[in-house]
């Protein structure tokens, strides 16, 4: 691969991205920076942490970052879940979102797992 932006994992968190701010769209308008923000931070959080572990140079510190990514996926998991409890989404928006998020995660934990089996 040539670039970051040749990763599937990485287009589909851009993907990603453009579904959390059309969703987040609806929120109420005090949420703004409360939850909103919080949730537009975490989803951006995915594929610039990808992107930024890949121009790192080493696979230990590609990894690390990786592991962040994963993390922000895994807090924007609980945001959702969050906002469809407060009801600020409906149920088909939340599992439509929940469904990308555990194929990204697949993908992420897929080469997380790969790259640390080449650093053994």
């Amino acid at each position: 691969m040539e670039s970051f932006k040749d990763l599937i994992v990485w287009q589909k968190g851009i993907e990603l991205v453009s579904d959390i701010y059309a969703l987040t769209k609806s929120f109420p308008k005090e949420e703004l920076y409360g939850l909103t923000s919080q949730i537009k931070r975490a989803a951006t959080s995915i594929p610039t942490n990808i992107a930024e572990g890949w121009g790192r140079g080493t696979t230990k510190n590609y990894i690390q970052f990786l592991e962040i990514a994963r993390g922000s996926l895994y807090e924007l998991n609980a945001l959702i879940i969050i906002s469809y409890n407060l009801k600020f989404i409906i149920q088909e928006n939340c599992g439509l979102i929940e469904t990308k998020i555990t194929e990204i995660g697949r993908m992420l934990n897929a080469l997380i797992t790969k790259l640390d089996s080449k650093t053994k």
